[in-house]
């Protein structure tokens, strides 16, 4: 007789991962700390309120695509295409905006745009059989050149006054691109932790088999992860244009790598199945602020990529030690 997993069980599977997140998190959190006390006494230019202000801005953007990228990890995948997606959608918002379309509708257009982009790569995976590096891949080359090609190479200028000066703004003395982050964070943490759907994606990335045994929905998971990535990919484009004050798809490259690298830092599984929201937020910003205290302490920036290469291979080296002694 065979007997199915029950709908439960993914939820029992879940608590140990939010536990080990939480944990981990403040892990994290303390290095955060650490780094800040550190630099702060390293250099008198750190501890100051602009210089806070820039880090926080310099992370925001970053923290947005690792939280995307996150559900596609958890599902034991991988999106390459998001810093492609960053630098298209600057230039479709900004083509938009030169149309003389109004501002809350060219966001919402570029983020449908993001969302289409999404379903493609579930369509990809699910339908074609694609393997989810192949097919981003493949969307990080062709918006590059979509981009080009729409732009003929050049820059398309933002003159909306409004939408320039907010992403250079603040509220209540945080500035406007952090509130971004808890907007996007707040929510993306009920989805992950509190929400069914957030557990069939641990299911999902733990035995793909097993949970559709327990009654989930692979492949709408598969789309929804994927989608969200590139939706906030969409978003965090809408933010750059708005700092910048230009659409340019060659804009972001090589974010696709520092969202992994601020997610696997944030103590998500390249394996699949572990990971959460904090993780990756506060290992985007330990990576801002080494690359911020670096540049402030005259430290040649090539050794940012090495220590950030090292502690990934440290992170992932601890990961595979935990998983063989479960």
């Amino acid at each position: 007789m065979t007997v199915q997993t029950s709908p439960a069980a993914p939820e029992a599977a879940a608590a140990p991962r939010r536990n080990f997140g939480f944990l981990f998190a403040l892990t994290l959190l303390g290095l955060l700390v650490a780094l800040w006390v550190f630099l702060s006494f390293a250099t008198p230019t750190f501890a100051t309120a602009n210089n806070i202000a820039n880090l926080l801005r310099q992370g925001s953007m970053i923290a947005i695509l690792a939280i995307g990228q996150t559900f596609v990890i958890i599902t034991s995948g991988i999106d390459l295409s998001v810093g492609a997606i960053v630098g298209f959608s600057t230039t479709v918002i900004a083509y938009l905006l030169q149309a003389g379309v109004p501002v809350w509708a060219a966001v919402l257009l570029t983020l449908v745009m993001g969302l289409l982009i999404g379903m493609f790569h579930g369509f990809g995976i699910v339908r074609m059989g694609l393997p989810p590096f192949i097919i981003t891949l493949a969307t990080l080359t062709a918006l590059r050149g979509i981009g080009l090609v729409i732009t003929n190479g050049s820059t398309i200028s933002i003159t909306d006054a409004g939408f320039n000066a907010f992403s250079r703004e603040s509220f209540l003395g945080i500035p406007n691109l952090f509130w971004m982050v808890i907007l996007v964070a707040v929510p993306a943490y009920v989805f992950l932790h509190m929400s069914r759907f957030g557990r069939y994606l641990f299911a999902v990335g733990s035995n793909p088999e097993a949970a559709r045994l327990s009654g989930v929905n692979v492949p709408r998971m598969i789309y929804m992860a994927y989608s969200l990535s590139a939706v906030f990919a969409a978003f965090v484009g809408v933010l750059l244009a708005a700092r910048i004050g230009v659409g340019n798809a060659t804009q972001a490259e090589g974010w696709e790598l520092q969202a992994i690298a601020s997610s696997v830092i944030g103590g998500t599984s390249l394996f699949g199945a572990v990971g959460s929201i904090q993780g990756p937020l506060i290992g985007a910003f330990i990576l801002a602020t080494i690359n911020n205290g670096a540049n402030l302490l005259n430290v040649n920036s090539f050794w940012q990529r090495i220590i950030t290469g090292g502690l990934i291979i440290v992170i992932v080296y601890f990961d595979q030690l935990r998983r063989r002694r479960q």
